[in-house]
C-alpha cells in the first residue's frame, strides 16, 4: 500500500458547541456607552441649574442657592473627569453603569432634600435612572437601582428642608399627601421599569434574530455560489478525467505484472474512478436515489462512507451499537458527501487509525468520527464552521499548499439541511485527536411521518462490544 502524504485543512463545523451568535460578548457587557450617560447628565445639569435660577431669581422664592449649585456642580465635575479619563465611546460594564446611575439617584435626592423633598414637583425625575437601567442593563441591576431609588425617596420624605413658598415661609403638606406621592412614585417606578425592560428585551431578541437570519442567509449564499462553481467544475473536469482514465488503462495493459509501477497505476485508476464518483454525487446533491438502494441501514451507510478512504495507510475501525431495530434511512447524497468529508479529514490527520462509531436508540441516531492526530489548535477550535478558514500554511499531499477551508463548511451545511447537529471537539485538553459527532433525531434520519412505525433493517440488529472495534454486519476494520 502506498504511503500516505500528510495534508491538513481544518475548516469547518460547529466546534463542540451550539452555535450562538453572541458568545463573544462578555457576560457583564451592556449596550450603554459612557457617551450616553455623560450627555444625559449634562442635560440634567442644565435643567437643574435653570430650574434653581428660575425659582430663586424670577419667582423670588427663598432657597439655599449655594448648596443647590454645589450639588449640581458635583455632576459637572464628574462629567469632566469621566470625559478626560475614559474614551467617550467606551461600552460600560453592568457594574460601572449601575454605579453611575446610582450616583445620579443620590445627586438628585440631595437636591430634592434641599428644595422640599417629595413635596417638590420635580421628585418624579427620580424615576429616570431606573428607566434608563431597565432599557440597557440586566434585570438584577435594575432591581438594585429601583430599591436604592425607593430608599432615597423614603429618606427625603422625612429629611428635607421646607418647600420654597411665596412670602418666605415653607409649605407644610399633610403627611398622608406625602405618603401618596411616595406610593405613586413606587408604583410608577415598578411599572415603568418593567415596561422599559420588556420593550428593550424584545428589541434585543429581534436584533439577535435578525443577526442570526443574516448569518444563515450569508452561509446559504456561500453554499449557493459554491454549488454553481461545483457544477461548472464537474462539467469541465469530465474531459480531462476521461483522458487520464484512458492513459492509465493503457499503461496498466502494457505494464508487466511484476513492474514496480503496476501498483501505482492501479491506484491511479482507482482514484480516477473515485473522482468520477465524487462529480456524480455533486451533481445529485439535491436529489435522493430511487429503487432498491434508495434506503439503506445505518451500518451500510457508514461502510459506504468510509470505503473510499481505506487506501492511505490508515486503519479505519467501524463500529456500531444500539437496540433493535437498526435505523434505515434514505441514501441521501448530501449525507454521503458530508460524512465522507468528515472521514477524509480524519484520515488526513490521523497518525495510525480512525474510529467511526454508529450508535442509535429509540430517539436519536449518531455517528462519531475520531482520529488520533494532533487535533484542532485551540485558537481555531472556536471558529471552525466558517468558510475560508484554514489553520496554517501546511502542505497538502504532494506538496501543495492547503486550500480555502471550504470542505467542512460545505459538509456542515449539507448535514444541517438534513436535520443533523454537528459537533467538533478535541479528545482532551492537550488537543490530541479530533472528534466529529453527527446527531439526528431518529425520525428525521429515517424520514418517518408522525404516527408511522419505525422501519426495521433486514436481519437482526447488531450490538457491538464496548471497545467499538468490530461489528457483525459489514467488514469493520480495514487498513
Amino acid at each position: 500500500m502506498p504511503s500516505r502524504r500528510n495534508r491538513r485543512i481544518r475548516g469547518g463545523t460547529c466546534a463542540g458547541m451550539s452555535l450562538s451568535l453572541f458568545d463573544d460578548i462578555a457576560p457583564e457587557a451592556t449596550r450603554l456607552r459612557l457617551r450616553t450617560l455623560i450627555r444625559l447628565r449634562w442635560i440634567a445639569v442644565v435643567g437643574q441649574s435653570a430650574a434653581v435660577l428660575f425659582v430663586y431669581a424670577v419667582l423670588g422664592y427663598a432657597l439655599p442657592i449655594a448648596l443647590c449649585f454645589l450639588v449640581i456642580a458635583l455632576s459637572a465635575w464628574l462629567n469632566i473627569f469621566l470625559r478626560l479619563r475614559f474614551p467617550a465611546g467606551e461600552e460600560l460594564s453592568a457594574p460601572l453603569a449601575t454605579g453611575q446611575l446610582a450616583y445620579d439617584v443620590l445627586q438628585l435626592s440631595a437636591l430634592l432634600a434641599l428644595t422640599g423633598g417629595l413635596a417638590n414637583p420635580f421628585a418624579v425625575l427620580l424615576l429616570v435612572p431606573a428607566v434608563v437601567s431597565a432599557s440597557a442593563l440586566p434585570i438584577l441591576n435594575t432591581a438594585l437601582l429601583a430599591a436604592l431609588t425607593l430608599v432615597a425617596a423614603t429618606v427625603i420624605a422625612f429629611v428635607n428642608l421646607p418647600l420654597p413658598w411665596p412670602g418666605g415661609g415653607g409649605a407644610e403638606l399633610p403627611g398622608l399627601y406625602i405618603a401618596g406621592i411616595w406610593t405613586a412614585l413606587a408604583s410608577a417606578l415598578v411599572f415603568m421599569s418593567l415596561y422599559a425592560f420588556r420593550v428593550a428585551e424584545e428589541a434585543r431578541q429581534m436584533s439577535e434574530a435578525l443577526s442570526a437570519a443574516e448569518l444563515v442567509l450569508a452561509r446559504e449564499q456561500h453554499l449557493t455560489a459554491i454549488d454553481g462553481l461545483a457544477a461548472a467544475a464537474a462539467h469541465e473536469l469530465g474531459t480531462p478525467l476521461a483522458t487520464i482514465a484512458l492513459v492509465a488503462r493503457e499503461l496498466e495493459r502494457d505494464a508487466p505484472d511484476d513492474s514496480p509501477h503496476a501498483e501505482d497505476i492501479r491506484l491511479l485508476r482507482s482514484q480516477v474512478e473515485r473522482c468520477r464518483g465524487i462529480l456524480e454525487r455533486i451533481g445529485s446533491l439535491g436529489s435522493t436515489p430511487e429503487g432498491p438502494l434508495a434506503r439503506v441501514p445505518l451500518t451500510s451507510l457508514v461502510e459506504e462512507t468510509a470505503a473510499p478512504h481505506r487506501e492511505f495507510g490508515i486503519k479505519v475501525h467501524i463500529a456500531a451499537e444500539g437496540e433493535p431495530p437498526e435505523p434505515v434511512g434514505p441514501r441521501n447524497p448530501a449525507v454521503l458527501y458530508g460524512l465522507g468529508n468528515l472521514v477524509e479529514n480524519a484520515v488526513d490527520y490521523a497518525k495510525k487509525e480512525v474510529a467511526v462509531s454508529a450508535r442509535w436508540d429509540g430517539d436519536q441516531v449518531s455517528i462519531e468520527i475520531a482520529d488520533d492526530g494532533p487535533g484542532f489548535p485551540s485558537e481555531i477550535l472556536a471558529q471552525v464552521g466558517e468558510p475560508y478558514l484554514t489553520t496554517s500554511r501546511r502542505k497538502r499531499r504532494g506538496g501543495a499548499e492547503s486550500g480555502l477551508g471550504l470542505g467542512l463548511f460545505i459538509a456542515k451545511t449539507l448535514l444541517q439541511r438534513t436535520g443533523a447537529t454537528l459537533t467538533i471537539f478535541n479528545r482532551d485538553t492537550g488537543g490530541r485527536g479530533a472528534v466529529a459527532r453527527v446527531t439526528w433525531p431518529r425520525r428525521l434520519f429515517e424520514r418517518v411521518p408522525e404516527g408511522e412505525p419505525l422501519a426495521e433493517a433486514d436481519g437482526d440488529a447488531m450490538t457491538l462490544p464496548k471497545d467499538n472495534t468490530a461489528a457483525s454486519r459489514t467488514p469493520q476494520e480495514t487498513t
